[in-house]
């Protein structure tokens, strides 16, 4: 890391360099905590529409200003002209989708190209006009971060600040609204006034990152870090929680890299950024990365190669003497084992205590291989002749399809479908009956 990235992340690199990390970073904070509410209740293409329909607002509270002789470089009057018109374009999509004229998707598609050409078309007669800070304007579109002043700053950490504590103040109802809209109004909470609340938070939060990330990327910034923390946690607060830090971390090494780099635009920065942190987390969350699935894959396809094979065993001696085996070699191509698994299961299996290998070759289960066996053919059977009455599956169908999901059902379900046997179609026991029932052998799944 160089001195002076490193003075940037610690705020020694200057007063510019402070004003924006900390402007960045506020706006991060409050964008990744909402996102994680703009995400679950299915609003990203909303923000995303409501990001580009600020542009012509923008660019018509330009014009008007530098007609009436104001101050064209007034941020509060350019972010008020930006909400306004991001206001309409919400009320818009509404508008269009109620009553079904059309689609939710069409409607956002047609309201973010209608208000964006709109706004590009404000931005060439903007160009035509005698005033200085034209340029300015074009900075609303990728972000000008760099061009912040200390009081900018303090307006975008003030909105920041003020959906912040807005969002903490309406945490519960509005968890109750994303997860469940009819329980909501069932309890009697205003749905539609918390609705309202959830899209003025979010154009709040979108006019406040046009001039650090611009409005092609706020929405990034919005549904990035939210998107991260859902990889990494199930509980809400903390869900909320961790998208604000992570959106305040992201903004403020993309404004400190941004600071550092020559020519590197800092909206853009941020936004990729954020997105390095959420591929980290898809790769190595705990529960729902890609190393972690993978690993969980490669364990379940183990356990159903093992529970096979001992299946198939059982199944062939079950007139003959009590656990004596074939070879592995036979064993494995009964069960379907690939490679892998023949070079790692017979190993695994005796390694458990389920198997032992004779001196002949052959194999011969242990008593807790027996029963384990004896537990999984009894389960197999079960769920055959539950599919073939209840399903109405031929056995060759339903012999797969037991195949699939006796692997990954609980054995309290196995023992509901027995319930349901025993009292719909008691005659289809008979094979099983004279097995264990399910569960005594105290077999884990993975």
């Amino acid at each position: 890391m160089s001195a002076a990235l490193l003075d940037a992340l610690l705020l020694a690199g200057g007063y510019n360099a402070i004003v924006v990390a900390l402007g960045c970073a506020a706006f991060g904070l409050a964008a990744g905590s909402l996102g994680c509410f703009v995400l679950l209740r299915g609003r990203a293409l909303v923000a995303d529409a409501a990001a580009h329909a600020t542009l012509p607002g923008v660019a018509l509270a330009f014009i008007l200003t530098a007609l009436l002789g104001g101050d064209v470089r007034s941020l509060p009057l350019l972010l008020t002209g930006g909400a306004a018109s991001a206001s309409l374009g919400v009320l818009a999509v509404g508008a269009l989708t109620r009553g079904g004229r059309l689609r939710d998707d069409a409607a956002m598609a047609l309201v973010l190209s209608i208000s964006f050409g709109l706004g590009v078309v404000l931005l060439s007669v903007v160009q035509s006009l005698p005033v200085g800070g034209q340029a300015g304007l074009k900075g609303f579109i990728l972000g000008q971060a760099a061009g912040m002043s200390a009081f900018d700053a303090q307006l975008i950490g003030a909105l920041a600040l003020l959906a912040v504590l807005l969002l903490a103040a309406l945490f519960r109802p509005l968890a109750v609204l994303c997860f469940d809209r009819e329980f909501a109004a069932a309890v009697g909470l205003p749905v539609r006034l918390l609705d309202l609340a959830l899209m003025g938070l979010m154009l709040a939060v979108t006019v406040a990152g046009l001039r650090a990330v611009g409005l092609v990327l706020v929405v990034g910034l919005m549904v990035i870090p939210a998107a991260t923390a859902r990889l990494a946690t199930e509980r809400l607060a903390v869900m909320v929680l961790l998208a604000g830090l992570l959106g305040a971390f992201a903004a403020w090494l993309g404004a400190g890299l941004s600071a550092t780099l020559p020519g590197l635009p800092t909206g853009a920065t941020i936004v990729l950024v954020a997105c390095a942190l959420f591929v980290l987390t898809l790769v190595f969350a705990p529960r729902r990365g890609v190393l972690a699935f993978a690993w969980r894959q490669a364990q379940l396809s183990l356990v159903t190669a093992r529970d096979h094979a001992l299946r198939t065993a059982f199944e062939a001696r079950e007139s003959e003497a009590p656990g004596q085996l074939a070879a592995w070699a036979e064993l494995g191509r009964g069960a379907g084992w690939s490679a892998w698994q023949r070079a790692l299961l017979p190993w695994w299996v005796r390694q458990a205590g389920l198997a032992t290998t004779e001196a002949a070759g052959g194999v011969a289960l242990t008593p807790a291989g027996l029963a384990l066996a004896r537990d999984l053919t009894r389960r197999h059977r079960l769920w055959e002749h539950y599919l073939q009455s209840a399903g109405g599956l031929p056995p060759g169908t339903a012999h797969h399809a037991a195949d699939e999901v006796e692997h990954t059902l609980p054995p309290e379900v196995a023992r509901e479908a027995e319930a349901w046997l025993r009292r719909h179609d008691p005659d289809r026991l008979g094979p099983v009956d004279g097995l264990p029932p399910p569960g005594e052998t105290g077999m884990k799944r993975p």
